[in-house]
């Protein structure tokens, strides 16, 4: 899935899902490293999506005060 469609919904389920295998300890060392950076992809577009809805949202107070 290309990041321009993902959203945070799937993103926040994605990084659960990355997390629960971690905890497993089923992971080998390879799929480890590469969970891990995918986890680190997840978190950043989760904080940009969460800081631009920040944004907007403080947008829209301001207009309707």
């Amino acid at each position: 899935m290309k990041e321009s469609e993902l959203t945070y919904s799937q993103a926040k389920q994605e990084l659960e899902e990355i997390v629960s295998a971690i905890e497993s300890g089923e992971l080998d060392v390879d799929a480890l490293t590469e969970k891990v950076k995918r986890a680190s992809e997840l978190i950043a577009f989760c904080k940009e999506k969460l800081t631009k809805t920040d944004k907007e949202l403080q947008k829209i107070l301001e207009d309707i005060s």
